[in-house]
């Protein structure tokens, strides 16, 4: 059974309306005037000193661009310096006046002042949140619950928000909870990427572990902060884990359906992790895509092509589908060009010429060594293979063979090798008589 318990609106509409006045009631005194003449005066004084501080010192901290992490940590404070003195000037402001004249004459300065040093705070918190939407969220959230502290009635809206709930037999779910939970859950996950981004930094920087295990202790790490992120906030919330077991059923139901996909995929991600098929640096085909592999994500693998475009291709398909890896084994890959020459060539020649050119080449290696081998006669041209290896796939495979093709050319050039093009002959029978415009024998490119 479900009970709605009722919303006591006068109540709360009371407390906020005497928190209200209680702030409101001051101002007809001529010490609020004088207060704000403060306000003013501690504002133009730290906006002063900043303008005269802020160029100097950005102009230090310009000398160490080598470390980005600590010229982060020194800039954000930096550019809300004038803040921060505006917070200090409001507080000193209204510890002189509570001690020479009454404590209640400098409320409305300790009111800035509280208020000025709540945005300095939650302003540089935000700025190290580089996710833009959680650090809004923060930003909003962390005003929201500042300003009703600072203003006193904080336990009013908290008294207002869990009496808004309902009740599903001993589960009790209100307001409060839900934006616990959100908060709970927001700085758990924050906290969690932030320690499993640095545990994979430290991972990759060990060379002890294979790549593909990196990834895979890495994905591991996070998914279990995650989780006790998410199982943290449950508990913290003062929710019943018990409870939870009513919409388990229909969780699987819409994973089993819904999230085939999704769960397929990450399911292959686990495979490929585990059995090291691929790794981060391998140069690999599937399909039309030829590229190396940038990223091992949970759900996606991430290849970058020679011509700067990054497909992420689903994890499922690596696993399902035929993946060419160039350098699974070894990095080194045999390539092979097929030309042809002139039957007034020596073949013997022609292939030591090969060989030679091929091997003046960078990127060619010397061992093993290139090969040149006689496949066939043609109708025009002899012709010859010639197979060499290399070690670097991920710089590309056309820009060598183009390479190749063009030493070639010099050393045929050179030694006055022919290349043939195909050509054909016209013989007329000697009673037929050929047209005076007719060519008796023609060659075609």
């Amino acid at each position: 059974m479900i009970e709605i318990p009722e919303f006591d609106l006068e109540q709360l509409v009371s407390g906020a309306g005497g928190t209200v006045l209680d702030y409101l009631t001051p101002l007809a005194t001529p010490w609020a005037l004088l207060q704000a003449l403060v306000i003013a005066l501690c504002y133009g004084i730290a906006l002063l000193i900043a303008n005269l501080v802020t160029p100097p010192l950005e102009e230090r901290l310009r000398h160490i661009e080598s470390q980005p992490q600590l010229m982060r940590v020194l800039v954000v404070p930096l550019r809300r310096l004038k803040w921060i003195l505006f917070a200090i000037l409001l507080w000193l402001a209204s510890y002189l006046l509570s001690e020479v004249t009454w404590p209640s004459r400098g409320y409305y300065v300790g009111l800035a002042s509280s208020l000025a040093l709540a945005g300095v705070t939650i302003g540089i918190v935000s700025r190290f949140i580089r996710n833009r939407s959680l650090a809004t969220l923060f930003a909003y959230s962390a005003w929201t619950v500042a300003a009703l502290f600072i203003g006193g009635i904080l336990n009013v809206a908290l008294t207002a928000l869990d009496t808004a709930a309902f009740t599903i037999g001993d589960f009790r779910l209100s307001l409060l909870a839900v934006f616990k939970a959100v908060l709970f859950l927001t700085i758990l996950i924050w906290f969690a990427l932030l320690a499993g981004n640095f545990l994979e930094r430290r991972i990759r920087l060990n060379e002890d572990i294979a790549p593909a295990l990196q990834v895979l202790l890495s994905k591991f790490i996070k998914f279990a902060l995650l989780t006790v992120a998410v199982l943290g906030t449950v508990s913290a919330v003062g929710i019943d884990l018990t409870a939870l077991t009513v919409f388990s059923g229909a969780l699987g139901l819409g994973i089993g359906f819904g999230l085939q996909k999704i769960a397929s995929n990450l399911i292959s991600g686990i495979i490929i992790l585990s059995d090291r098929s691929i790794k981060p640096g391998d140069v690999i085909s599937l399909g039309e895509t030829f590229g190396w592999i940038n990223s091992l994500n949970s759900r996606y693998v991430s290849v970058i092509t020679r011509d700067g475009v990054e497909y992420l291709i689903p994890n499922e398909s690596f696993v399902s589908e035929r993946v060419v890896n160039w350098s699974y084994s070894t990095k080194n890959i045999r390539l092979e060009i097929k030309f042809g020459v002139s039957y007034d060539s020596d073949p013997y020649e022609v292939r030591k010429i090969a060989v030679e050119a091929v091997s003046q080449i960078e990127r060619v290696l010397e061992k093993p060594l290139p090969v040149c081998h006689i496949v066939g006669f043609g109708d025009s041209s002899i012709d010859l293979v010639l197979r060499f290896w290399i070690r670097d796939p991920k710089n590309g495979l056309t820009n060598i063979r183009g390479n190749v093709f063009l030493a070639l050319w010099d050393a045929f050039k050179e030694h006055d090798i022919e290349i043939p093009y195909p050509h054909r002959q016209l013989i007329f029978p000697d009673n037929a008589v050929a047209p005076s415009t007719a060519p008796t024998s023609f060659s075609e490119k």
